[in-house]
Parts: structure tokens; C-alpha cells; sequence
């Protein structure tokens, strides 16, 4: 079992290196500094929200380091609001179990 955890912590370490280093790409065929891309992968962590920024350094084209800026900080946003909802589930589901074995008990 160990082993398979080492196999995909490599995977994903390859899958966000392989992630960023496109995403530098696309940042640096706009004109900007690659630089800027390395900093924004690091600020969006995963390879999903890596993939969300090149697909809007595709289709938008956007034109300054400032929009780029802007459309990382909407997709950290989005991420954390998905983060929380998926914690507000889970500790529902918790509280439900809870009630529903409390209320068995009487």
C-alpha cells in the first residue's frame, strides 16, 4: 500500500509540474514574463485550477498582467467557495448522523 501512495504522489508532483510549466508557456507567448506564471501556479496550487487559467489565457487573450491578476484571484475565490461548501456538507452529514442516532437512543 505504500508503494501505491508513492506512485501517486509522483503522479501528481509530475501532473503539477507538467501543469505549470504550461501555464508559463501560455503566460510567456502573451509577452509577459514566465516568471509571472510561476508565481500564479504557485498561488493556485492544483493542476485543475492551473488548467481553469490556461484555458482563460487561451480564450480571452488577456492583455495585462493585471487581468491575469484579477482572473487568478476569481478562480482561488471560486476554489475556496467550493472548499467550504464541501465542508458545510460534510459536517451537515455529521450533525444528521448525529441527531439521528441521538433520537434512537430515547
Amino acid at each position: 500500500m505504500s508503494h501505491n501512495k508513492e506512485a501517486d504522489l509522483t503522479d501528481h508532483k509530475t501532473e503539477w509540474a507538467s501543469t505549470k510549466e504550461r501555464l508559463v508557456n501560455e503566460i510567456a507567448g502573451l509577452g509577459m514574463p514566465g516568471e509571472l506564471g510561476e508565481l500564479i501556479a504557485k498561488q493556485l496550487g492544483s493542476p485543475k485550477a492551473m488548467n481553469r487559467m490556461i484555458s482563460y489565457l487561451r480564450y480571452v487573450r488577456p492583455h495585462s498582467e493585471e487581468e491575469i491578476a484579477d482572473e487568478m484571484l476569481a478562480i482561488m475565490s471560486d476554489v475556496d467557495r467550493w472548499k467550504d461548501k464541501k465542508a458545510s456538507i460534510k459536517a451537515n452529514a455529521r450533525y444528521n448522523e448525529w441527531r439521528n442516532t441521538s433520537w434512537e437512543q430515547i
